[in-house]
């Protein structure tokens, strides 16, 4: 990627010993703007370059998996019928964007970093705000704001008397939090109502910072959203123009269900039923991922399993899951388990419910196999 730097403002945040969180021990200091020419001959250019190429190429979910994801898609929020420029975050970026001189980008730089020192969680570091056009591709700027840490307990090598001296303010690449506006969704377009925010750590440092910015649900909310409004139209459809207790108490109970953390089989639908609303957000996503707990064991696989390799059943009053395939595999932890012979299932059905302990069981095998003709004995 051909980047070509037209300003690079350098500024180091303070904090008393890095930790306190009032804003009385905090304060930032303004060390250097280069611009283009400056930033070809420094030091910093060969700590950033390799920084901006992998900002621009790194991967994001516009509805990641989990809400604590470390790079998520930002969208400028306004007011029903409003335009993009009545957005406080979008107008400071666009100044910076549209300054022409290095003063002007150094007053806005200015302003931005004590936006943030406002934030409820500032650590002390170095806040890097850099404009970059990316030749191979657009003729309008990049804006890059770069927060790194101060990293504890860092030395150098000194002489053979004293081993190494302390470094004080030491700063990497390695835990980088960044903002990249505007996002760049693919190769050769932009959207200048996105930017692309990337923090590794738990504080929402640049999220606290963005308050007029919005980011787009996990995809397990996603999913959740579709399918309670699934249940909503079916009672709908259910009940029609008909209003009445047992239509209010089905609504309740959905509430009650979609509010819950932790959730049971509700048996409210048909296999089939299920089927056809788990292959609608199928399309939408085929790898959607699908998890189940069944007494204290947990299943991990895809919603795309269910009705094929994975189905659920109720046998003398217990629930049973069937997972089928090829071939099992085992990885960390090895058990006896690994040796066994497998059961015919025809003979494992009639013990579900049963209350049949594992050794009744295994008798029963055993008596089987011997029945067929079993092999040796294992030898303890």
């Amino acid at each position: 990627m051909d980047f070509r730097m037209e300003f690079l403002s350098f500024f180091v945040i303070l904090t008393d010993g890095d930790q306190d969180e009032s804003s009385s021990g905090r304060r930032f200091k303004h060390y250097q703007t280069l611009d283009g020419d400056d930033y070809e001959h420094s030091e910093i250019k060969k700590f950033l370059d390799e920084e901006f190429k992998r900002i621009v190429k790194r991967k994001v979910e516009r509805n990641p998996n989990t809400a604590g994801a470390p790079t998520k898609i930002g969208r400028f929020m306004v007011e029903p019928g409003y335009e993009l420029g009545s957005n406080q975050n979008y107008n400071l970026f666009q100044r910076l964007r549209d300054a022409d001189t290095r003063e002007r980008f150094i007053g806005i730089a200015d302003e931005l970093v004590r936006i943030y020192m406002d934030t409820s969680a500032v650590r002390g570091g170095a806040f890097i705000i850099a404009r970059s056009k990316l030749n191979t591709y657009f003729d309008e700027p990049f804006l890059f704001l770069l927060k790194c840490d101060f990293e504890p307990k860092i030395a150098r090598i000194s002489d053979e008397r004293n081993l190494i001296s302390h470094v004080e303010m030491a700063i990497s690449a390695r835990s980088i939090k960044s903002i990249q506006y505007p996002h760049m969704p693919e190769e050769g377009s932009l959207d200048q109502w996105e930017l692309k925010i990337h923090q590794a750590s738990h504080a929402r440092y640049f999220e606290d910072f963005l308050k007029f910015v919005s980011y787009e649900k996990p995809l397990p909310e996603v999913i959740g959203d579709q399918v309670v409004e699934m249940v909503h139209q079916y009672i709908a459809d259910k009940w029609q123009e008909e209003t009445g207790t047992e239509r209010s108490e089905e609504e309740n109970a959905v509430e009650v269900w979609a509010h819950s953390e932790k959730r049971e089989l509700q048996e409210w639908w048909s296999q089939e039923q299920v089927e056809t609303a788990a292959a609608a957000l199928v399309e939408q996503k085929p790898d959607l991922p699908f998890t189940f707990k069944l007494g204290g064991v947990t299943v991990k696989g895809l919603l795309s399993d269910f009705g094929d390799s994975v189905r659920f059943a109720k046998h003398n009053g217990r629930y049973v899951a069937v997972i089928e395939g090829d071939a099992f595999q085992f990885e960390k932890g090895m058990s006896p388990v690994e040796l066994l012979q497998p059961m015919e299932l025809a003979d494992v059905i009639p013990l579900i419910g049963t209350g049949v302990s594992k050794e009744d069981a295994a008798g029963r095998y055993d008596e089987q196999e011997a029945a067929a003709g079993s092999e040796d004995d294992v030898p303890w």
